[in-house]
């Protein structure tokens, strides 16, 4: 008799691997694993397998001391997560069974994807044949066609070499500099290669502003035939820094005739905008709701594997691929649910085509853009941010699938003594992709975009409507003129949103002047990637470098102080232009591995030289009266992303305490969001205002109002604040990790 084999499925988190485990019939429940007849599936945690930590290497790395500095072993090893060990070994079992024949790798499709099931294998020392499940979405349909189209896992062997050089390259100069850095300040500093140039950038734009002297601008509108004109200089801009110079013209134009001199008529075509990536879903969700990168990033994973209703999210794509174009159709049927409804159906009337505006197999790397799935769903299954996000996913969608906006737009130019002045008026023919924008209008998420940085002389004044009949050579007389008066504006801090365009786009502030490097950190998607941008911002609040005033990111005391102290090497987005470039290289088999390493080292060694040679010394200027109850040394008091607290200055310590939580309850005197500070029964609402209230009189006041605030909805805030108190702050090693995700 012969024995049947069986292949075994890797998914990267369980939720994914149910789901994988439901179309192929593995309905068997096993110690973290399905089973059904030809397939079993097991699944990872994210990562179960990581870089081992330095103390694992010997004794001289267990302290933390410069004279053992650079840490470099021969050889990097890998170690099981502690953590998630048990799930590691339910893994294992399964690829050790005798009947599995085959192993499927089934997690993300990327480059980190890759390191997650190639790790978690190397260290089980199995030798099987592999294959490679390559999806985008995780709808049925794409795991039935994923599985008709399985990959030999050999022809990701370059992606996975170009993932570990990565993680190895980010552990010798992370853990290193940071190392070095603690112990040489006796402070709880880190840095690394994404974190510290995005640092670096923040400070470039408060310099920027403290730096900036603003000007005065003048500009000119004056009256004739029924309607307002504006004047243009030579060079066509609607404004000059001469206040004179503006006086002049309006004493000519005013009570003088000038001439109708050329009228231009056009038909203009308005396109949608590209579809979503992670990092443009992010920026809008920024503005639009104030959602952080991570929360976003959070909601779209749910939305990506609980509601299988997205595509894959860490995608730095806006195209689609041309496969992709008969499944269109039935994506817009799943999106009929919402408030785009009516342009759902109607869309449904005509056949569905992709078009080179957003359909283009050479823009799409490993994912193509974010767009719904062809599973419908309830809107009010979703939490507040999931259905938003959710909702800017299928706008967007929808948007790319409208025809373009038309218009006729007129202008008329109007000379006067050598003067020019010119109207502008604008006629709608079709709305086409613009019903979408007009529908979030009426729903109150856009508004004029705060953050885009104001030109000069810039015109508010909208072109609407038709503008009266002019032909060329016809007088009009100027009967009335008003100067206007603009100053030069400072460019604004940076919110999440603009970081992340930052982030995404950092060329300007790289101070090489080589053109390839900067054509590669463009190419290669800036710092970061789009999946690990937010947990950077998050650990930079975390690690108390940089704060949020309002909606704005400012630096810290001690976030300036690491860019003084960091190897000058580590605050330009240059290394990361370069490392990417490599690795880039080594995934496409055009370069080695070993060699990059080798380049990595000597760089390690030199970096910690330098900070161990460095005079510059780390100062708390935030220190305390108050005793840390552990320890006995001293406190800093910090101010995090949604709140202040106080931690412990020792790096060996950990403690740390919330003194408030900036929260979304109201103040009923200036409507500003109070904070939450004291302990128990003690527990008040405070608000700059002056404004004070018991959480108690709070709770009771808005259930009297009829929109009380829920004993539940206030046990889960508290639950939060708890949880937020006991995680480690101020331990040097577990920050430095972190994973160092860079």
């Amino acid at each position: 008799m012969v024995k049947i084999m069986k292949s075994l499925v890797i998914a990267e988190k369980p939720s994914v691997g149910r789901d994988i485990a439901r179309v192929l019939g593995c309905k068997k429940s096993g110690n973290g694993f399905l089973e059904g007849t030809d397939y079993i599936v097991t699944w990872a945690l994210g990562h179960l397998v990581e870089l081992s930590d330095p103390e694992s290497y010997g004794e001289q790395w267990k302290t933390w001391n410069m004279e053992t500095l650079p840490m470099l072993p021969e050889k990097l090893e890998i170690q099981v997560i502690k953590k998630t060990g048990k799930q590691y070994q339910a893994v294992k079992t399964q690829m050790y069974r005798k009947d599995v024949g085959l192993i499927i790798i089934a997690t993300d499709a990327g480059r980190e994807g890759e390191l997650v099931a190639r790790w978690i294998i190397k260290k089980a020392g199995v030798h099987k044949p592999m294959k490679r499940l390559w999806i985008s979405s995780v709808t049925d349909q794409a795991i039935r066609q994923g599985f008709h189209h399985l990959k030999d896992a050999k022809e990701y062997q370059n992606l996975y070499e170009a993932a570990v050089a990565r993680a190895e390259a980010d552990w010798l100069v992370g853990l290193n500099a940071t190392r070095a850095l603690t112990v040489k300040h006796n402070a709880q500093l880190s840095c690394g290669r994404v974190q510290t140039p995005t640092l670096a950038m923040i400070a470039k734009r408060e310099s920027q502003i403290k730096e900036f002297q603003p000007k005065s601008y003048y500009g000119l509108k004056v009256k004739g035939a029924g309607i307002f004109w504006s004047w243009k200089s030579k060079d066509n801009s609607p404004a000059v820094f001469s206040e004179e110079k503006i006086r002049q013209v309006q004493e000519k134009a005013v009570g003088s005739t000038g001439t109708v001199e050329e009228i231009k008529r056009k038909q203009q075509k308005s396109y949608a905008p590209q579809l979503y990536d992670l990092t443009s879903l992010q920026q809008d969700a920024n503005r639009m709701f104030g959602f952080s990168a991570k929360q976003t990033l959070d909601s779209m994973q749910r939305l990506y594997e609980r509601y299988k209703v997205v595509t894959y999210p860490r995608t730095d794509s806006r195209y689609l691929t041309q496969d992709i174009v008969d499944t269109l159709p039935e994506r817009v049927k799943a999106c009929r649910g919402g408030s785009y409804g009516n342009i759902c159906s109607r869309l449904l009337k005509s056949p569905i085509k992709g078009n080179k505006s957003f359909v283009d197999d050479k823009k799409v790397s490993d994912h193509h853009a974010i767009i719904p799935t062809e599973q419908g769903i309830r809107l009010n299954e979703l939490e507040y941010s999931e259905r938003k996000i959710y909702e800017l996913v299928v706008s967007r969608f929808l948007a790319a699938l409208l025809p373009p906006c038309e218009y006729q737009q007129t202008e008329v130019t109007v000379l006067l003594d050598g003067e020019r002045f010119a109207a502008k008026g604008r006629i709608m023919q079709r709305a086409g992709w613009q019903e979408i924008r007009k529908i979030q209008e009426d729903s109150g998420i856009l508004s004029e975009d705060e953050d885009a940085e104001e030109s000069f002389g810039e015109e508010k004044m909208e072109l609407a409507g038709e503008l009266p009949e002019f032909t060329k050579g016809q007088k009009i007389l100027f009967q009335e003129g008003k100067i206007t008066e603009g100053r030069t504006k400072p460019p604004l801090p940076f919110t999440e949103a603009t970081l992340l365009a930052a982030m995404e786009n950092p060329v300007k502030y790289m101070e090489s002047s080589d053109k390839e490097l900067k054509k590669t950190l463009g190419e290669t998607g800036g710092l970061g990637t789009v999946a690990t941008r937010a947990d950077i911002i998050e650990k930079l609040f975390h690690s108390f470098m940089i704060e949020k005033k309002d909606k704005y990111i400012h630096l810290t005391s001690k976030g300036r102080q690491v860019l003084e102290l960091a190897p000058s090497g580590l605050t330009s987005p240059e290394l990361t232009a370069r490392w990417e470039q490599q690795l880039a290289d080594i995934a496409k088999g055009k370069s080695r591995k070993k060699d990059f390493e080798a380049e990595i080292r000597a760089y390690t060694v030199d970096i910690v030289g330098d900070i161990a040679a460095s005079s510059k010394t780390y100062r708390h200027d935030n220190l305390t009266g108050k005793k840390c109850p552990e320890c006995g040394k001293l406190l800093l008091e910090v101010n995090h992303k949604n709140g202040r607290m106080l931690v412990c200055q020792d790096r060996e310590c950990g403690y740390r305490k919330t003194l408030s939580r900036t929260t979304n309850a109201r103040c009923p005197q200036c409507h500003k969001k109070m904070e939450l500070v004291g302990e128990g029964e003690n527990q008040r609402f405070t608000c700059v205002c002056g404004y004070r209230e018991k959480l108690s009189a709070f709770e009771k006041r808005k259930k009297e109002s009829g929109r009380g605030v829920s004993k539940k909805d206030v046990s889960n805030y508290m639950n939060k604040m708890k949880q937020e108190a006991k995680e480690p702050v101020n331990n040097a090693f577990a920050d430095a990790l972190a994973k160092i995700k860079l």
